[in-house]
């Protein structure tokens, strides 16, 4: 769905946080190579580039080094990972010479994006997908290739971050930002009821779920969700065994009654007033719901653990499409992202995880000390990457997927 000027994302059924109104909604976006007058806009990097111009480039300073001039239409987006929640009407860029906002359109998760860009969607600049998506991209030859020379903030990267599984060597992809998908609760409620937040068994076991009935949401989404069933069973997250894929349905289908809800568009507003005890999602969002609790002063306040038998660790990277029209603004517009003080921001502001070294600094320390947000080594031992799956595993998970969602 495109957005008109002046109006805010929609919220959307699945995927990725995104400015959409008082909260975060789901979302991945698109965002449509369109030139506007406005530059005010309601972007999930929105608040980013405000923030960054606000605190790092004030008023009388010219321009952002990364954004010199930058005096035509922003680079569009097609997002499937981690966005920001910014304040209401904040500036796209308060940066001199920048007169263009960005116009996005919202899908559902990556297996949307992917299968609107296969039907013939063009004009994107950059997409923000998670690696199993990077994989399938390349492989459809749909990327351009990054040319490093035109990134001089690629070196804040952290080493960790660089060469992974999908994509070696990072001809195509750069890593920003990152989230882990876990547990978040009212604390004093699961202390009052004994369920431990460690495991996921809170979401899977009628022991503890008989005394959550109808206050437990888990994430609309066939990926996350069997993921978490599957890492529950002993299974690799990215299994992709049929008779395993069998065992996690029974154990969602057995669960499912207990449930107020599948939500990955609202689960963070619930959280935060009360009306839901116990959610399966994103950190960031988590992060979200804690502070905005705390901010509106409620009598409980909202935790969020990393379960024991591991969890999904979504990287998002930015990459070029082939159909983008601006590759030169794309570049521009990457390194700023690349900056310290750009990535910086996003952690501060909805606390996603950084791929990048040179922000550490500036990163609050109790978000930076948060392992949760930051694992440490033991911790990322048990975190596990959703990896492509192929034309024939994905007509399989989607029947069962329809199958676990009518019964």
């Amino acid at each position: 769905m495109a957005v008109a000027a002046g109006e805010r994302p929609p919220a959307v059924a699945s995927g990725r946080p995104v400015w959409g109104g008082p909260k975060c909604v789901a979302m991945p976006a698109v965002a449509s190579h369109r030139e506007i007058e406005s530059h005010r806009a309601y972007s999930p990097f929105g608040a980013i580039i405000a923030e960054c111009a606000a605190r790092a480039y004030p008023a009388g300073r010219q321009s952002a080094p990364a954004l010199r001039n930058l005096n035509s239409s922003l680079a569009g987006f097609s997002h499937a990972g981690l966005a920001i929640s910014p304040g209401s009407d904040m500036p796209l860029l308060e940066i001199r010479n920048v007169t263009r906002r960005l116009v996005q359109d919202y899908y559902a998760d990556n297996e949307e994006m992917l299968a609107k860009l296969a039907a013939g969607a063009t004009g994107y600049d950059i997409l923000v997908p998670t690696g199993d998506a990077v994989a399938a991209l390349i492989r459809q030859g749909a990327l351009r290739p990054i040319e490093p020379a035109r990134l001089t903030n690629v070196a804040n990267l952290k080493p960790e971050f660089l060469n992974l599984w999908f994509d070696p060597g990072n001809r195509y992809s750069v890593p920003y930002a990152y989230s882990v998908t876990l547990l978040g609760y009212n604390e004093q409620k699961m202390r009052e009821l004994g369920i431990p937040t460690d495991t996921w068994a809170a979401i899977f076991e009628p022991q503890y779920l008989e005394r959550l009935r109808g206050k437990v949401t888990v994430l609309d989404s066939q990926r996350e969700l069997m993921a978490a069933a599957l890492i529950y069973l002993g299974f690799a997250a990215y299994d992709t065994n049929p008779a395993h894929w069998r065992q996690a349905r029974e154990l969602i289908l057995r669960a499912k009654p207990y449930r107020a809800a599948f939500n990955a568009a609202s689960y963070i507003k619930e959280l935060t007033v009360g009306n839901i005890w116990l959610a399966h999602g994103y950190s960031n969002d988590m992060h979200t719901a804690r502070q905005d609790a705390l901010r509106a002063g409620r009598k409980f306040s909202i935790g969020y653990s990393t379960p024991k038998e591991g969890a999904v660790f979504a990287v998002d990277n930015l990459v070029m499409h082939k159909g983008g029209r601006r590759p030169d603004l794309a570049y521009r517009f990457i390194d700023f992202l690349l900056e310290p003080v750009s990535s910086a921001a996003l952690s501060n502001a909805i606390g996603a995880g950084s791929p990048n070294a040179a922000a550490m600094a500036l990163i609050r320390p109790e978000i930076a000390s948060n392992p949760a947000i930051f694992p440490g080594p033991e911790q990322l031992a048990r975190l596990q990457q959703l990896r492509e799956l192929t034309r024939a595993e994905r007509r399989l998970l989607n029947r069962m997927w329809i199958e676990i969602k009518v019964r």
